[in-house]
């Protein structure tokens, strides 16, 4: 193992972990082209078969806190390694399964590892890369923008190619490599001395899986909406637990005062709403291309590189952006342009078809990309850099919200595209975002602005001067 003097990582350790993120990606996203193909293979809905998106993204999400808990307590390296084994293992039997429900509880298993991906990988970059947080959340969030362009396309063309099971046959190998990489180049950092609140983990695991199914099965058209609305109702009522059982609490999973900070509330808000873009993009608009349009899964998963490569490329670009004009006024921007894009990307859709719509719909790809790299790598920065920021499950939870925002838009997706109106799904999204946008512009903006993992006192024009070193 290589260890570099003063805790700081070599290359290698770097490459390794964003390695590692674009294949968390990549998997969560992979199969979204081929959905088709998996439903005709498997002789299931389309609409069924949606539930391959939306049980990664839901076992993802709920076990995201404990997994930011399981880090802290027994050792980030570690616990990332070990979530890659069992991804492993479940990549290279979703490759043989029988029949559709097999297939949504293997994508629900390899969503289990890699909830410890995002809050493992953040805190490894922040650990290992101290003073240098917008620099290392934008080296994350481009890995994150690889991870979207390389997905689709690899899962379109493998899955016209060869077939699509042949997609987690590779996974397995990608997952073998990182494995191996993981072992010999990165560090472990001190673990963290923390108790198990076993009531707490409880009630919040429980409770936000119980929102998101109740999401989820509110989408599949001939369910029992009574179920639904139960579950929706006792998973809320256990997230209220919570923070009764939390309350003054210092010894919580998450104490409640951390969780009520400005900067982390907001920074979560917009991660949602960017997150629910995203999510509604990448699973409509290949439907729609392969669907109504005709582009064949190959063709429409080339298209789509174009909106992560933007996020990829636009993501360091962003982070210096925001130490010269303030995270809080980029991420603002962002929010501002997927709300308008999203709008403009449904009127596309609902007007026309043929060349021309494939044409002005890849361009919005790209306006779509920008939009939520001016959104990922503040509300990242922000995230990680609150006082929440030193819990591992608090990074979990906000993880957490990021990728709920992208399970509840594939629900939202599933609702709404039988019925046909393009207009009306990204309406919906839209609407989203801009209530994210409103509440990061209601209220008074917190004293400190994080910058480059410094916390400064800013202007009310948000210039960023650093001031001193944030403590833990």
């Amino acid at each position: 193992m290589i260890r570099r003097a003063g805790g700081t990582p070599g290359l290698a350790a770097r490459a390794t972990l964003l390695s590692v993120t674009v294949l968390g990606t990549m998997c969560n996203n992979i199969v979204n082209v081929p959905l088709r193909a998996i439903a005709r293979d498997l002789d299931a809905s389309l609409a069924a078969t949606v539930l391959c998106v939306s049980a990664f993204v839901l076992a993802l999400a709920v076990a995201m806190p404990v997994t930011g808990w399981v880090g802290d307590r027994f050792g980030q390296r570690r616990t990332l390694s070990l979530a890659l084994v069992l991804m492993l293992v479940a990549q290279a039997l979703a490759a043989f399964a029988p029949n559709l429900p097999t297939l949504v509880a293997l994508r629900g298993l390899q969503g289990l590892a890699c909830s410890a991906i995002p809050p493992m990988v953040m805190g490894l970059l922040g650990a290992l890369n101290p003073g240098r947080r917008l620099e290392v959340m934008g080296a994350w969030a481009a890995a994150n923008g690889v991870g979207q362009a390389i997905g689709p396309p690899v899962g379109g063309l493998i899955s016209d190619a060869v077939g699509w099971r042949f997609i987690f046959v590779a996974l397995t190998a990608a997952c073998a490599v990182v494995i191996v990489m993981m072992w010999l180049f990165v560090a472990e950092v001190p673990r963290r001395p923390t108790p198990f609140d076993a009531r707490g983990a409880f009630l919040m695991t429980v409770g936000v899986g119980l929102v998101l199914v109740a999401v989820t099965s509110f989408s599949q058209r001939g369910g029992d909406v009574r179920v639904a609305g139960l579950e929706l109702v006792v998973g809320v009522l256990m997230l209220l637990g919570y923070g009764v059982v939390s309350r003054g609490r210092p010894t919580a999973m998450i104490p409640l005062p951390v969780l009520r900070e400005t900067r982390f509330l907001r920074s979560t808000v917009a991660a949602f709403g960017q997150m629910f873009c995203l999510g509604t993009v990448l699973v409509a608009l290949p439907l729609y291309f392969t669907g109504p349009l005709g582009v064949s899964s190959a063709s429409a998963g080339a298209l789509f590189f174009t909106l992560p490569a933007v996020m990829a490329v636009a993501a360091p670009a962003t982070s210096r952006i925001s130490l010269r004009f303030g995270p809080r006024r980029v991420l603002r921007l962002g929010l501002a342009i997927l709300v308008v894009s999203t709008v403009v990307t449904g009127v596309i859709a609902g007007a026309g078809d043929g060349t021309p719509t494939v044409v002005a719909l890849t361009a919005m790809l790209a306006v779509l990309g920008l939009g939520m790299a001016l959104v990922q790598t503040p509300a990242a920065a922000g995230a990680t850099g609150s006082r929440a920021g030193g819990y591992g499950a608090a990074v979990g939870l906000y993880n957490l919200v990021r990728f709920s925002g992208s399970g509840t838009a594939a629900a939202w997706v599933a609702f709404t595209y039988p019925l046909g109106s393009m207009p009306l799904l990204f309406g919906g999204c839209s609407t989203v975002v801009l209530l994210g946008l409103l509440a990061n512009l209601v209220g008074r903006d917190p004293e400190g602005l994080v910058t480059d993992g410094s916390v400064s006192r800013t202007t009310r024009r948000d210039r960023p001067a650093v001031r001193s070193q944030r403590g833990r």
